[in-house]
């Protein structure tokens, strides 16, 4: 059975994996083939956004339980905005926190 932590964990990763296929969507398939593009937006935009939202909101529920500070929970929410930041909050919050 998953626990909030781990549930976390790969909402995190799969977060960051989603953004960057987003991104090469974006940089490396509109510039060449614009009907595939067009095709892929939606359901990468769709997962993208799902997996966002389940990153925040795990992010308030996990910092919750492990009483996270402010400042550690912005950083946290923060990272969801960068491309390879949910890696390392992964890495740098999560990995102990089993």
């Amino acid at each position: 059975m998953f626990t909030l932590i781990k549930s976390f964990k790969i909402v995190a990763i799969l977060e960051g994996i989603s953004y960057l296929v987003l991104f090469a969507n974006m940089l490396l398939v509109k510039p060449f083939h614009s009907e595939i593009y067009q095709t892929l937006l939606y359901p990468i935009g769709m997962t993208h956004g799902l997996l966002f939202i389940a990153y925040v909101l795990l992010a308030l529920l996990v910092g919750s339980k492990l009483k996270w500070s402010f400042k550690t929970l912005g950083i946290v929410l923060l990272a969801s905005l960068l491309p390879f930041a949910t890696f390392y909050i992964e890495k740098r919050y999560l990995k102990t926190a089993v």
